[in-house]
């Protein structure tokens, strides 16, 4: 399909219609801040109670249709929803004819680029992968969280202006991922800010278990200096007992988590192995300490006798 004909994003007047199909914690907000840019929400599918009370909060007056009559109402729809509904969706959606010829339809998945949205290319939509990188809250605090942060888009040649406009719009910064690359991408994400909720809630628990009463304030220093760090400095951040071999220290936090927390040593030990093969390769931990350390993290039991000196 040729796109040669349709206007870029700057030139059309009335500016444009938007439509958010899935009132999750993305789509509401991304409507909001395009409101904010000039561009005008006019419908919403909201299944749950906390979608509508979502929809409401953020896209206060905005009606609430079903997701056929929101691609109908709108020349700018939002697809925000569970990676693994977004293909069913699109098909479904081509397949009733709700899809029109130069609608913008947006899905903002990280794992899918734009191919996705093929069967409503072939429909005649406009196809664009514009994924947030943020986490979100269902809030308006998300609005203005969304200013500087970076979007992962994914489109075709002749839209790619078009893509990253609705970007610099919505505030945010476009970061161009090409099409074979957002599974790589999406996982890379997942494995910082995903799995780092879980080690900071992890870390939350055991401190309280050890009697800290404010555990949050105890890491918001140590927290924010080592994300600091690593992202100014990449493996040269790397400190603790691991980075330093350790092995002792080490043995001693298995044996504590099999007490306390037994539901996190395979976590520990995997992180701890990770970590250990990251500071040998970059030289910060010496080998002639590596070994013992190796040790504790494969059978994830104390030091042999001969190592208890060390």
């Amino acid at each position: 399909m040729s796109t040669d004909q349709q206007p870029d994003l700057k030139d059309r007047p009335a500016r444009l219609t938007v439509g958010v199909v899935g009132a999750g914690r993305v789509g509401p907000a991304l409507a909001a801040s395009l409101r904010l840019a000039g561009h005008r929400p006019v419908a919403v599918s909201a299944v749950s109670d906390a979608s509508r009370r979502r929809a409401e909060l953020l896209l206060p007056d905005v009606p609430v249709v079903p997701p056929a009559d929101v691609l109908e109402r709108a020349d700018l729809v939002l697809l925000t929803v569970p990676d693994d509904t977004l293909p069913g969706l699109v098909t479904g959606l081509a397949k009733t004819g709700a899809v029109r010829p130069g609608q913008l339809l947006v899905h903002t998945s990280g794992r899918y680029g734009a191919r996705v949205l093929d069967p409503a290319l072939r429909a005649g939509a406009l196809p664009l992968a514009l994924h947030p990188v943020l986490t979100f809250t269902g809030t308006p605090v998300d609005v203005q969280r969304l200013a500087g942060c970076s979007f992962g888009v994914t489109a075709p040649d002749e839209l790619r202006l078009a893509a990253e406009a609705l970007v610099i719009e919505m505030g945010g910064e476009p970061e161009w991922i090409a099409e074979e690359n957002r599974p790589l991408y999406h996982a890379a994400l997942a494995l910082g800010a995903n799995h780092l909720v879980t080690l900071v809630a992890q870390s939350m628990e055991l401190l309280r278990a050890a009697g800290v009463a404010a555990p949050d304030r105890m890491l918001g220093p140590l927290l924010g200096a080592a994300l600091d760090n690593a992202l100014r400095s990449g493996d040269a951040a790397l400190t603790g007992p691991v980075a330093r071999g350790d092995a002792g220290t080490v043995a001693a936090h298995v044996t504590e988590l099999r007490k306390h927390a037994p539901q996190s040593v395979a976590g520990y030990l995997a992180m701890a192995r990770a970590t250990a093969d990251r500071a040998l390769a970059h030289g910060l931990l010496k080998p002639e300490l590596a070994e013992d350390l190796l040790g504790v993290l494969a059978t994830g039991t104390d030091l042999p006798e001969n190592g208890e000196d060390r």
